[in-house]
């Protein structure tokens, strides 16, 4: 199953900017981007997913100007979306296997591609 976030996710530098210039700055950076997994895991939140899963993560960023590791550090928010979508109850080690990523440029359309590989039965 796959699951496509429009845009980019706030860069772990962002982030760390964010919370150094205001108090609050970084939870409210924070609430704002796993709102927005969260909104695109809402769709598919129904789903009974066979523990624990591997999330395959496809990284369309605009340019390259951000390291590939301040890039991936969205998996944060993409997992508190998962759990605030309702699709996982947590993220822990029961829950995730864990991940794979891949950075791509696509300049005209950056985005998020999840792909959800659930627990072979």
């Amino acid at each position: 199953m796959k699951v496509v976030i429009e845009g980019e996710l706030t860069d772990l530098n962002k982030f760390i900017n964010a919370q150094r210039a205001n108090r609050f700055g970084g939870a409210k950076v924070k609430k704002d981007n796993t709102q927005k997994c969260a909104r695109a895991f809402a769709p598919i939140k129904s789903k009974k997913l066979r523990l624990p899963i591997t999330l395959h993560i496809t990284w369309y960023c605009k340019d390259k100007r951000k390291d590939k590791d301040n890039v991936a550090f969205g998996k944060k928010f993409l997992l508190d979306g998962m759990i605030e979508s309702g699709l996982l109850a947590n993220d822990g080690w029961g829950e995730i296997a864990g991940f794979t990523d891949s950075f791509e440029i696509d300049k005209e359309n950056p985005r998020i591609e999840v792909e959800i590989e659930e627990e072979a039965e």
